[in-house]
């Protein structure tokens, strides 16, 4: 078939290869990422690549292969590849497998959604240049040096199976991230913006907020290992949301006990203040209308006031947890990741407070966050986590954030956190990582800031 060959057809053509159950999956991506240090651009890449994933079923098992060549001849080798896989996975286990086969197309079709912004698709260098120049002259203002990325894609999904299922979804995405660097000491303020359309991302005020965190002639302070009060910025918060994605809500992981609501569904695990959903048609998210089996995204509760609700499926980990569970939407690969599913739109309800200086007004003494890094799982079902502050950590005095502290480490509980919650902030707002090593899949955390009473210090 012909480079511009829609997607949809693509897939229809690519399933045609296939003998047996299976399911023909395309993603069309075209992105634009610029880099930059020291204020000054070092790499420009543009991508525009198509690949095919074939995944055939046999008695319960998988096989998958994939390619980027979408000829006759290469789209017929790969689904020998896969149907080959699938036929030794099952000769191999010697009965079948826990994989109940493919989803049939929704009676009731996929809802559209917000997800999709035509200039952005577009991929015009110019707004990201400008994006660039504008964080370049905030940085020299403050005589600072802006490093960091800007990033824009299109990416188009068609998936075709052999039940009938025929889909296509097309989003859009755009991130910035401004790291502001003092060359004398190193200190270090950063800030990022993600969004659906790249017009939204307004590089000065990224650049401004990032300044914001460099203090100048101030001494960082050292707090000792203890446990104190603490406020958290949005991106802390979505970094220890993203993380609880994987250690609560995996339906694979519930299923065979190793998930942290094992045995606590329909409890209190958090703070009454705390109310978050999977909400995947969020205008304020990356919407999507399916998942990687072509099963209807919805939004989905899963903490109500403190009380944990549910956890996601794909195909397969419903299978597995049996009692009537169905997929919920949050397969992340054809046929469901080894890995189990997950919740790629969590949305953290906010609350009343106007900003983090209001969250910091009842604390004598404590810290305030503005990012996490380098989080690792210490315990999984304790959701027990190691990882340090960076990039703008603070003391907070008398009710005000008042000076730069050292950066530390924490070793806590995310659920404890969250169980410790008193307060957040009005206007959440996506935070991501937006690193893409493979195929682009944009997904972030749509948080508020946060302020708990106990953040465990250990170094």
């Amino acid at each position: 078939m012909s480079a511009t060959t829609s997607p949809q057809d693509l897939a229809a053509h690519a399933l045609t290869f296939l003998q047996g159950e299976g399911q023909a999956t395309v993603e069309r991506e075209r992105s634009l990422l610029l880099r930059f240090a020291r204020s000054a651009p070092t790499q420009a890449t543009e991508l525009d690549d198509t690949s095919v994933h074939l995944l055939a079923l046999r008695d319960g098992h998988t096989g998958a292969a994939t390619t980027n060549v979408v000829d006759d001849d290469a789209l017929r080798a790969t689904a020998q590849r896969a149907m080959a896989a699938a036929e030794a996975a099952a000769r191999a286990a010697g009965g079948s497998g826990d994989h109940p086969g493919l989803p049939a197309p929704p009676p009731d079709g996929y809802r559209g959604h917000d997800g999709y912004d035509a200039a952005t698709a577009g991929l015009d260098p110019a707004p990201g240049g400008a994006a660039l120049a504008a964080a370049f002259a905030v940085a020299a203002e403050h005589d600072l040096e802006a490093f960091g990325a800007y990033t824009a894609g299109a990416v188009d999904t068609a998936i075709a199976s052999s039940t009938g299922l025929l889909a296509l979804d097309r989003v859009t995405d755009a991130y910035m991230k401004v790291m502001c660097r003092r060359a004398s000491d190193a200190r270090t303020g950063q800030s990022s913006r993600a969004a659906v359309a790249a017009g939204a991302l307004d590089g000065a005020a990224i650049a401004r907020a990032a300044a914001a965190k460099v203090w100048p002639d101030a001494e960082p302070a050292r707090v000792p290992p203890g446990e104190y009060p603490v406020v958290l910025d949005a991106e802390a918060v979505g970094g220890l949301l993203e993380m609880l994605g994987g250690l609560a809500f995996n339906g694979l992981a519930h299923a065979e006990g190793r998930g942290a609501l094992d045995g606590r569904l329909g409890t209190r695990v958090a703070a009454p203040t705390i109310t978050l959903a999977d909400a995947p048609n969020d205008t304020r998210t990356w919407p999507r209308a399916f998942d990687f089996e072509g099963t209807p995204k919805r939004p989905l509760a899963l903490i109500e006031d403190g009380v944990a609700r549910t956890v996601v499926h794909d195909t397969r980990s419903a299978a597995v947890a049996g009692g009537g569970a169905r997929s919920t939407g949050h397969a992340i690969a054809p046929g469901g990741s080894p890995s189990g599913p997950y919740a790629t739109n969590l949305v953290l309800t906010g609350g009343a407070a106007a900003d983090v200086d209001e969250l910091a007004a009842p604390i004598e003494r404590g810290i305030y966050v503005t990012r996490l890094w380098y989080l690792n799982v210490v315990h999984p079902k304790q959701t027990l986590v190691t990882g340090t502050t960076r990039d703008g950590t603070f003391l907070i005095e008398d009710g005000r954030i008042a000076r730069p502290l050292h950066d530390v480490r924490l070793t806590d509980s995310i659920l404890r956190i969250l169980d410790a919650t008193e307060a957040l902030t009005a206007a959440p707002r996506l935070t991501s990582e937006a690193e893409y090593y493979g195929r682009r899949f944009a997904f972030g955390t749509v948080a508020p800031a946060l302020r708990a009473q106990g953040f465990r210090v250990t170094g």
